[in-house]
């Protein structure tokens, strides 16, 4: 099973070898290359809609692993028994949808060792509810494919024996591993991110309405936390 960049670097931050739940599976690409490796034991390919799911089965029985992965059509984590994963993956939602899925399914978390996350929009939800609900990052990557950036996370959860876990706004946008670490391609992400704020605030510039000045606002603030997170990670 070939996999994008951006699947691949999702899998290679699955660390359980038992059993892995994968959210909104799509194609069931990721549970069957992770089975194939034998990075995993098993594997649970959900999907809310019965149109993937089948597009999933015809891919698990054409590689012949209908007896290591099982579909399940079910919204979020609705069809997960509480402690039957010891890996959760939701890759490619938007971070809204990946906070709902993880506030509704609180219960289906029990006994899940690690969440594999790849929000594709307001990561800083889904950190945010990581920190608040008793979850650690504990490595973080990001690539960047046919010109979209995606980062990623695996989280564990905390060990009550240890300090609170808090993030400050800035790690929540840009991810408290990637900054440590000075992950080259968030370095790419933000400079980016730097040429577009400028080229709004240019466009922007002279406009004296109430939205334009408050937009204005915003992205000056947006742009100060760019340039501050490109001076912690500079080599």
């Amino acid at each position: 099973m070939q996999l994008s960049k951006r699947l691949l670097a999702v899998a290679a931050l699955v660390t359980s070898a038992g059993t892995v739940a994968d959210i909104g599976t799509d194609h069931a690409y990721l549970p069957i290359y992770l089975t194939e490796e034998k990075r995993i034991a098993h594997a649970i390919a959900m999907d809310v809609n019965p149109g993937p799911l089948e597009r999933a089965r015809g891919h698990i029985a054409q590689y012949g692993l209908g007896t290591s992965i099982e579909t399940r059509q079910s919204d979020g984590l609705a069809a997960l028994q509480p402690g039957e994963a010891d890996g959760i993956v939701i890759a490619g939602m938007g971070g809204a949808l990946t906070v709902r899925i993880l506030e509704e399914g609180k219960a289906k978390l029990e006994g899940c060792r690690e969440l594999i996350l790849q929000p594709q929009s307001e990561i800083w939800l889904v950190r945010a509810w990581l920190v608040k609900n008793g979850w650690r990052i504990v490595h973080e990557d990001m690539v960047c494919e046919d010109g979209k950036f995606y980062p990623m996370m695996r989280a564990e959860r905390s060990d009550t024996d240890m300090p609170g876990f808090e993030l400050n706004e800035m790690e929540l946008r840009f991810g408290p591993v990637l900054l440590r670490e000075g992950h080259p391609v968030l370095r790419e992400f933000l400079l980016h991110e730097k040429e577009l704020d400028c080229r709004i605030l240019a466009s922007l510039e002279g406009q004296t309405g109430a939205a334009a000045v408050a937009r204005a606002q915003e992205i000056r603030r947006e742009l100060q936390l760019v340039e501050v997170a490109l001076k912690q990670i500079r080599v």
